[in-house]
């Protein structure tokens, strides 16, 4: 049985293709193992820093000691429990100014925010006579602000209620979240009576990746404004406004117990066993984006190396047909190994330059390598030219690709089947048959220019 040359150039440029996939994924391996550093340099700037910032509050705490008689082996005695009642404002409104800068380790960056919010608002306290009973031993009632990281805490706030300056401390005082701050509030109650309490304070805080803000109010409000241009509106409550542009974005949060049902979930949260405690709560949150990841573009990139691969042998396969031409397995291998080699330099240079740039320089230098080399191969250098045209060609659509996320796989379509009718076109009147017939006598090397 004759063996079909036509046929096993083929299944070698098969073959090839499959194994030019070994260093892709090689690469791909190294693109995760860089993603990896990045995210182990971002945690350093944490430790150093603070990391993503949660404020839950204010909530008004009234501690207490209810001495009660219990039977213990047949005896009574007077036993003390330690017990603490929470209130959450009728209104809060906090106005909030979000500093977004880059901070430097090596070649990985990691977003730092400086924040100043103002909180206001005020509670409707009910008369609770009952805390005026002999049994009762009424403690110093405070308002707590609970914050996940408070070593972002800037300046020690100061608490305006009641007509009043009150200092914060340390601790936050509230159940399963002890960081934080609270202010006591020294005779500033009379629970006979139901009183209204205005409170204000500012809280600076440093963190980075997210911040978020708990609604305890019967209703909240929250405005933010920041110079990042690139958020993320994550957490449980979509903003009611928002702007974003160039020079920041600008957005507003509403909410109501109605909405959040948040008295019932903080008092569950409050006196439940679970392990989530306000952690689980809801909140407004603002994630920090940045606007490139190119670790995530590289990935992206990667994952068409095969598609890129196939074309370019294709477009090869096809002058060697169409000319009359012979080029070795070797060249082809030469000429894949450059086109993965794209893929390394690409990731080596947007560490340093950012995608957009270093895809540039990378697909320029791969060009002209190839283009070079397959001027000497074709016989000549129009033809080598005429290549390196049809390779950048297919560089730009990858690139289009990348930059087009939502439309990848139109595009990609677009891309397949744009190639196939092209081949169909080329080869419309090419008689495969009398083709693999001649291709049995070897054909005389190509001129070299």
């Amino acid at each position: 049985m004759k063996k079909n040359p036509l046929l096993t150039k083929i299944l070698i440029l098969l073959a090839l293709s499959l194994a030019l996939l070994v260093p892709v994924s090689a690469i791909s391996n190294l693109i995760s193992e860089r993603k990896h550093y990045q995210e182990e340099a971002v945690e350093k700037v944490v430790a150093s820093t603070s990391g993503e910032q949660t404020v839950i509050g204010p909530v008004l705490v009234i501690p207490y000691v209810e001495t009660v008689e219990e039977k213990q082996n047949g005896k009574t005695q007077s036993v003390k429990h330690e017990l603490e009642r929470y209130v959450l404002p009728r209104q809060l409104a906090v106005d909030g100014k979000l500093k977004v800068s880059p901070r430097s380790l090596g070649i990985y960056q990691a977003l730092i925010f400086g924040s100043e919010a103002g909180f206001s608002g005020h509670f409707e306290i009910p008369p609770q006579p009952e805390l005026l009973k002999p049994s009762i031993q009424l403690k110093t009632p405070y308002l707590a602000v609970g914050i996940s990281d408070p070593r972002g805490i800037g300046k020690v706030p100061q608490l305006s209620a009641g007509g009043k300056a009150h200092p914060f401390a340390a601790g936050a005082g509230l159940p399963r979240m002890s960081e934080g701050i609270h202010a006591p509030l020294p005779q500033l109650l009379d629970f006979a009576k139901a009183q209204t309490l205005p409170f204000a304070f500012q809280l600076n805080l440093q963190g980075t990746r997210s911040i978020s803000y708990v609604p305890v109010g019967e209703s909240s409000t929250l405005s933010l404004a920041s110079n990042w241009p690139h958020p993320s509106f994550i957490g449980n409550f979509l903003p009611v406004q928002r702007n974003v542009d160039a020079k920041g974005f600008k957005a507003q949060w509403e909410s109501s117990w109605f909405a959040n049902n948040l008295n019932d979930r903080f008092q569950q949260a409050a006196f439940s066993d679970g392990k989530s405690g306000l952690s689980a709560l809801p909140s407004f949150s603002t994630g920090l984006v940045q606007p490139v990841d190119q670790y995530q573009q590289n990935e992206r990139s990667v994952k068409y190396a095969v598609l890129f691969i196939g074309l370019t042998f294709l477009s090869f396969f096809l002058l060697e047909t169409l000319r009359s031409l012979r080029v070795h397995p070797i060249q082809y291998v030469l000429v894949g190994m450059a086109l993965v080699m794209f893929f390394l330099i690409l990731l080596a240079l947007s560490e340093h330059l950012g995608f957009g740039p270093a895809y540039l320089l990378a697909a320029t230098a791969c060009v002209g390598q190839i283009g070079f080399y397959v001027s000497h191969i074709l016989g000549g250098w129009k033809r080598g030219l005429g290549f390196a045209g049809l390779l950048s060609l297919l560089y730009a659509v990858l690139y289009g690709l990348l930059q087009s996320e939502d439309n990848a796989l139109l595009l990609g379509s677009l891309l397949l089947f744009a190639a196939l009718t092209a081949i169909m076109t080329l080869t419309r009147r090419l008689d495969w048959y009398r083709f693999s017939a001649r291709s049995e006598e070897a054909p005389p090397a190509p001129p070299q220019p």
